[in-house]
């Protein structure tokens, strides 16, 4: 059973893939066997350093989501594609957060989220599935949010935007699953990365979200690596359209 679990052989691409969530899943895919393409638009060498240092082969794509084109990314896909020999597993991990009042949320933060969290995972999704779609197998895992299923406070454009990752989840999963493609995505609960250090910072709000969580804790890059790793693998042939939330039961208190 554990075998349906590896990934070798196979080639995952990851955004966002420096720190963080991403570099947690980069690492887990290599842990399971992957090569693994980093896309990132600053430094990932600490990340592509840690997957050489398990055996696996790594490539890194530069790109800034916020002003690539739907060509830039359809180049993205192809450069893995040609660099590692394939590509079988995209993780759209890549995201920002702009904060502030939705009285006073300006045009540009809400057209800078909704570009980077929605439409740079529409459009990678897209190149990567029409790859996958000739050769008949892939695996897409978009990472959603707790503001997936809620409201949120002073964020109506990540709100928004992981909404729609969760739909586009959906809708993508419906269309793709009889070709072997499977579309799920990952809803992270509160986590302990640079995205929430505001949150983090602010005492009264870190200690009334800590005392909501079950778990009794921030969760951590760690906590989600079992997620990647199973959603890529065979183990989750029969699993697509699903938003699977890792929280610490946040959503059930």
């Amino acid at each position: 059973m554990l075998d349906s679990f590896r990934l070798d052989g196979r080639v995952a691409l990851v955004t966002g893939s420096s720190r963080g969530l991403g570099q947690g899943a980069a690492v887990a895919l290599a842990e399971a066997g992957a090569d693994v393409a980093l896309l990132d638009r600053g430094d990932a060498s600490e990340t592509a350093d840690r997957i050489r240092a398990l055996g696996r082969r790594v490539h890194l794509v530069q790109r800034d989501l916020l002003a690539a084109t739907p060509d830039d990314l359809e180049s993205a896909v192809t450069e893995v594609a040609e660099a590692l020999g394939g590509l079988d597993i995209l993780v759209n991990n890549a995201g920002t957060i702009r904060r502030a009042p939705a009285a006073e949320y300006s045009a540009s933060d809400w057209r800078d989220v909704l570009a980077v969290n929605l439409d740079a995972v529409f459009h990678l999704s897209q190149a990567a599935g029409r790859r996958m779609l000739e050769q008949g197998r892939g695996r897409i895992i978009n990472v959603a949010s707790m503001l997936s299923f809620q409201g949120g406070i002073l964020v109506p454009a990540y709100t928004a935007s992981k909404h729609a990752v969760a739909g586009l989840t959906k809708a993508l999963a419906n269309e793709w699953a009889a070709s072997g493609v499977t579309v799920n995505a990952i809803a992270p609960g509160y986590m302990a990365t640079d995205n929430t250090a505001a949150l983090r910072a602010d005492v009264e709000r870190e200690k009334s979200i800590a005392a909501r969580i079950p778990a009794g804790r921030w969760g951590t890059p760690g906590d989600l690596q079992g997620a990647f790793v199973f959603l890529a693998s065979d183990a989750a042939a029969y699993v697509t359209g699903a938003v699977i939330p890792v929280d610490g039961g946040w959503l059930v208190r």
